[in-house]
Order: structure tokens, then C-alpha cells, then sequence
């Protein structure tokens, strides 16, 4: 069986895949990017922990140990990347040559580094596809037609701000946008939004237009939906057949004790 190497970002969203390589008895070789990377990842046989600009050290890694298959997977936030980035000779060689700092395009970038070391990037969807998002209506509770004119604004929205990378996700009211993603992230966009609004929010996350499935496909889980009900969240809905639903039996229950929505939609 080959080997995996797993690039964990932060969130639960690494631990399913390795639960699920471990169930179908793969190697895996986790290699942490942050300090603030799930404990449960860490206790884990073979995890190493390495700075995210140490693109270099990665790769020496991976082929010492003969691993030519890896899934990037979890966070990786900007905020986090930019107060703590060490760059080897060929994480700095990458900023001098990449056009702009886009998530996608420096993803982009060492995906071609790791190419030219005869690495493969696997899709994130790699034994996982039974966590994609689904085109139906999970929960008991269901849109409005005043909430769905409100989802349809929210869904060109996010669209967009995920065509110039900004970010993935749009907070809408009464058919109007609350807050939008940029730099801090879905769950301070969030926080944002409750803020602002006081009632009947809708969080709307939708993937890049030509989203590749080896890298950032949005997630909700369980802590997204604590987050949203505190601030003020009726319903979420997220792309079908391109972002991964977590916690989805937690997730569904609690939507349904607190009366609200969880759909996925296809776009």
C-alpha cells in the first residue's frame, strides 16, 4: 500500500481523512504547519511538524522516506501564515516568481514544486467523498421564499469574492449582504455579522468557480454551527458537490434544537 503524506492544516477536517486511511489499513505521515494543529494529529505515529515556508525541508522529507502521494488538507490562515513564516531558499525562490500572494496561486506554486520532485498531490476529496455536500435540505427547518431571494443575493455575492480570492463566504439579511470574508477568516466573518445584525442571518459559503479539488475546499462542521447560532444565524447553505460537510449527524441535530437550516445547493 503506498504511502500518504497528509499536510495538515488546522480544524477536525485532517483527522476524518486519517481516520479513514487508517481504516482502509493506508500508511500515513502527518506533517504539521502550525503549532495550533489538532493535539489528537500530533499524538499520531510518524507526525512531524514543520514552518509552512519550509517547502525544501517538506519535499527532503517526503522522499527520504519514499512518500510520492500527499493530500493538503485543514486551514491554513492567512494571519497565522504571515506572523510566523520562515522561508527556506525555495520557499523565498517561490514568493520572487509567483505574480501575486493569492492563496490559490502560492497553493499553485508548490503544487508545481512538488510536481518537479515527482510528488502527487491527491484530490481532498480522496476517500472522502461521502462528506460532500449533498443538493437537499438536511434539516427540518426549511428557506422561506423571502429567505431563498435572500440566499440567491448571498449566493452572487460569495461568488464574486471568491472569483478575486478574498474569501468564500457572505452573511446576508432581508436580501442584503452583512459582512464578507477577507483575511480573518469564516468564523470571525461570522462573529462580524452577529455583531451587526440581531436577528435571522444567513451564512452563505460557496467554492472558487473553478475550484480544484486538491486544494481549500470550504468545510463546515460542528464549531461553524456553535458559532453561527450564537450570533444570530437562521440557516447556512453551502455549495453541493464542492465543499465537505463535518459533524454531519451532530451538525444536523443541532440545527434542528435550534431551528435552523442547513442546505446544499447546486450552483
Amino acid at each position: 500500500m503506498d504511502k500518504i503524506g497528509v499536510i495538515v492544516g488546522n480544524g477536525d477536517f485532517p483527522l476524518y481523512f486519517i481516520k479513514e486511511a487508517q481504516r482502509n489499513n493506508i500508511p500515513i505521515y502527518p506533517i504539521g504547519l502550525f503549532k495550533t494543529v489538532s493535539d489528537e494529529i500530533k499524538k499520531i505515529d510518524n507526525y512531524m511538524e514543520f514552518n509552512i515556508g519550509n517547502i525544501g525541508e517538506i519535499v527532503k522529507y517526503l522522499l527520504s522516506n519514499n512518500i510520492r502521494k500527499i493530500i493538503m488538507l485543514g486551514k491554513v490562515e492567512k494571519k497565522l501564515i504571515f506572523e510566523d513564516l520562515i522561508l527556506d531558499k525555495y520557499g523565498e525562490r517561490i514568493m520572487e516568481i509567483v505574480p501575486d500572494k493569492k492563496d490559490e496561486t502560492l497553493l499553485f506554486a508548490i503544487i508545481g514544486f512538488l510536481r518537479l520532485n515527482k510528488i502527487k498531490v491527491l484530490p481532498q476529496s480522496y476517500l472522502m467523498r461521502k462528506f460532500l455536500f449533498e443538493n437537499k435540505i438536511y434539516t427540518k427547518q426549511k428557506p422561506s421564499s423571502e429567505d431563498e431571494k435572500t440566499i440567491k443575493i448571498g449566493i452572487e455575492a460569495a461568488k464574486a469574492l471568491s472569483r478575486v480570492d478574498a474569501g468564500q463566504t457572505v452573511v446576508c439579511r432581508d436580501m442584503s449582504v452583512i459582512a464578507i470574508e477577507g483575511i480573518e477568516g469564516t468564523d470571525e466573518t461570522i462573529k462580524r455579522a452577529g455583531f451587526y445584525s440581531d436577528r435571522s442571518n444567513i451564512i452563505v459559503k460557496m467554492s472558487r468557480p473553478q475550484q480544484d479539488m486538491r486544494v481549500d475546499i470550504p468545510t463546515i462542521g460542528i464549531n461553524t454551527l456553535k458559532t453561527a447560532f450564537e450570533n444570530n444565524v437562521k440557516g447556512i447553505v453551502a455549495e453541493s458537490g464542492k465543499m465537505m460537510f463535518l459533524n454531519q449527524e451532530e451538525c444536523i441535530k443541532f440545527a434542528n434544537e435550534h431551528n435552523m437550516f442547513i442546505v446544499g445547493k447546486k450552483i
